[in-house]
């Protein structure tokens, strides 16, 4: 992966993990339901989970690679309409004023390292649209030349680390930015701008010049 093309995919998984959903919710709730503990568990469930996606979008493109280079090339075609339809969705929610991100209720208790864990590997692992997120991005950042499934954990752990990073923070400083989280017009905001830069990012990847061949 060229030096270029991997600044592009920091910019991206930073942007995904840091976009409101539902594994942001579940840090949020478990943390304040039984502290930074909870929340750290969480988040690393939740980011192992990133590998299982991670391994079955490898199969899909090993399948599509033994098809042909045109359809590789097509599946990033597709891979990059749709990051435009989630900026544009984004940029729609920030238009229509609404807020999907739900806080727990604080106070209500430690469920334990097990259940925390669990929680939050299931919440990703079943979640189909990390899962067709994957598909459609990874695409984008894999050299059809080299090894695909070691590319593919490759990215799948730095983005691990990414989340790791923000999910942990986020937990530790819960206590001193409820309000911030919990503010409407900060959410919107957040929609706004992650929905803009997706939209740029996916017109960029439809304008780039493919190779003639593998």
């Amino acid at each position: 992966m060229s030096v270029e093309h991997f600044g592009a995919f920091l910019v991206a998984i930073t942007i995904l993990t840091l976009t409101p959903g539902l594994d942001t919710a579940l840090v949020i709730r478990n943390t304040t339901r039984g502290g930074f503990k909870d929340g750290f568990v969480s988040s690393v469930g939740i980011c192992s989970g990133l590998f299982v996606h991670a391994t079955f979008s490898a199969i899909g493109i090993s399948a599509i690679l033994m098809q042909s280079a045109e359809l590789f090339h097509a599946v990033k075609w597709v891979g990059a309409i749709y990051l435009i339809w989630l900026g544009v969705n984004s940029l729609r929610a920030t238009l229509a004023n609404n807020q999907s991100l739900a806080v727990g209720k604080a106070g209500v208790g430690s469920v334990g390292v097990k259940r925390a864990f669990r929680e939050g590997f299931l919440s990703n692992v079943l979640n189909p649209k990390t899962a067709v997120f994957y598909l459609a991005f990874l695409p984008q950042f894999i050299d059809p030349q080299g090894s695909v499934i070691t590319q593919s954990l490759f990215l799948a752990g730095i983005h691990f680390v990414i989340a790791m990073i923000w999910q942990c923070s986020l937990a530790a400083a819960l206590g001193y930015a409820t309000t911030l989280l919990k503010s409407s017009t900060f959410m919107r905001w957040m929609e706004g701008t992650t929905g803009a830069i997706l939209v740029s990012l996916g017109l960029a990847l439809m304008l780039e010049e493919s190779p003639n061949s593998l």
